[in-house]
């Protein structure tokens, strides 16, 4: 058995209807995937599953979302090696320390393209950081400004399909899926 990591990109279903984290589970449990768990409730997912290809467990699981829940979501899979390396690829380990809420990675399905990423460092602003490692965007936001350009910048038009985490729930995923 192989451990996983899937992100949700939304939890909202329609106005004013959110998913429960005991209903992904339950969904999970419905596919034949072992121990799932959640981290939050933001749409984070361990599991444990038979080793497959991760786009096709994407879509399995993006399929039965859509059956469950009436809507569709994109959803993020990482086997629990490729998450702790993403984790210890963090580029800013000082700021992350500092103020983990500040600091997210966009976790991409294929990787960003290097030109779409350095058009993004137009958006930040001086006391903001971009950068990509392995394809995923990293980002340290502002602690001053309440909402950033950036963040609006990152979307699926100009990045591809991904979803962000901030380094506290990064971190703590990897705990789970190390311990």
């Amino acid at each position: 058995m192989q451990t996983y990591v899937a992100l949700l990109y939304s939890i909202i279903l329609s106005e004013g209807r959110r998913l429960v984290m005991a209903d992904l589970k339950a969904m999970a449990e419905q596919l034949g995937l072992k121990n799932p768990r959640t981290l939050v409730a933001t749409g984070n997912l361990v599991f444990e599953a038979r080793a497959t290809d991760i786009a096709d467990l994407e879509q399995r699981l993006e399929a039965a979302f859509e059956k469950t829940f009436g809507r569709h979501v994109d959803i993020i899979v990482r086997g629990a090696e490729d998450w702790l390396k993403l984790a210890a690829a963090n580029p800013f380990p000082a700021e992350s320390a500092e103020a983990g809420d500040q600091v997210a990675v966009r976790v991409m399905r294929a990787p960003a393209p290097m030109e779409a990423v350095t058009r993004l460092q137009a958006y930040a602003d001086k006391d903001e950081k971009v950068t990509s490692v392995g394809g995923d965007i990293w980002v340290v936001f502002s602690r001053a400004r309440p909402s950033s350009r950036l963040l609006a910048a990152m979307n699926h038009k100009r990045m591809g399909t991904g979803t962000s985490r901030n380094w506290n729930t990064v971190r703590r995923l990897a705990e789970m899926v190390d311990g």
